[in-house]
């Protein structure tokens, strides 16, 4: 897991890790990156076994052993900042993280979400979509900003809404494209073709005014 001159990687966690699990995956394969270390702020979080079994340091930063968010996340950020990343990745990280740290990491955070943005920022996205009639949902992976939810997409996919579907199975759906195109932007931005910087994505050179879609009718290259 520790290629020279590949991009190197922090993942930050808070339970499952299945994402992690796909990145981790692929860089099995042919993923150019190097996975140096993955935190979560939850001592039984399982993705922390998948980083273990697959010989990933890990840590544990109990959010819970900090009087407040912002001292937490200044911990949080010294602990990153240890591994020097070039791309700090949220799998799952369920906390809200303050100006600060991502000031840290300017145009190096990416996250994925479980809707298609703008819409249904925050939780519960899959009741959301339900409860709006919604046709089409899905997952987008974008830049983190200081804005919740709210950086540049790069890459969405989407799914169909299936009549009879609940939260539960319209999740599960969603969750497999996520897996999909959650490392597919991580390689765009290990090989050099995604970037971002004062508030725009370029994509092969060029400014990304929409993010790419993936959907049922066919997939965008590597």
């Amino acid at each position: 897991m520790n290629p020279i001159g590949e991009l190197s990687l922090v993942v930050l966690i808070s339970g499952g890790g299945s994402n992690l699990q796909a990145i981790i995956d692929e860089a099995a394969e042919d993923l150019p990156v190097d996975i140096r270390a993955v935190i979560s702020n939850q001592p039984g979080a399982f993705g922390l076994e998948r980083a273990r079994k697959a010989g990933i340091e890990t840590r544990v930063l109990n959010h819970k052993d900090f009087p407040d968010r912002t001292s937490y996340d200044r911990a949080l950020g010294d602990l990153v900042a240890s591994w020097d990343p070039g791309l700090v990745v949220l799998a799952g990280f369920m906390r809200i993280l303050t100006p600060d740290f991502i000031q840290r990491f300017p145009y190096r955070m990416v996250n994925i979400h479980p809707s298609l943005l703008p819409k249904y920022r925050g939780l519960h996205t899959h009741q959301r979509a339900l409860d709006a009639g919604d046709s089409r949902h899905g997952a987008s992976v974008h830049f983190v900003t200081e804005e919740l939810d709210g950086g540049p997409v790069i890459l969405q996919a989407m799914v169909p809404v299936i009549p009879g579907d609940d939260a539960d199975t319209l999740a599960a759906r969603v969750l497999k494209q996520e897996h999909v195109i959650y490392p597919r932007v991580i390689r765009w931005i290990a090989e050099g073709r995604t970037s971002m910087g004062e508030e725009q994505v370029l994509m092969d050179g060029r400014r990304l005014d929409t993010p790419i879609v993936l959907d049922s009718s066919g997939t965008p290259g590597k």
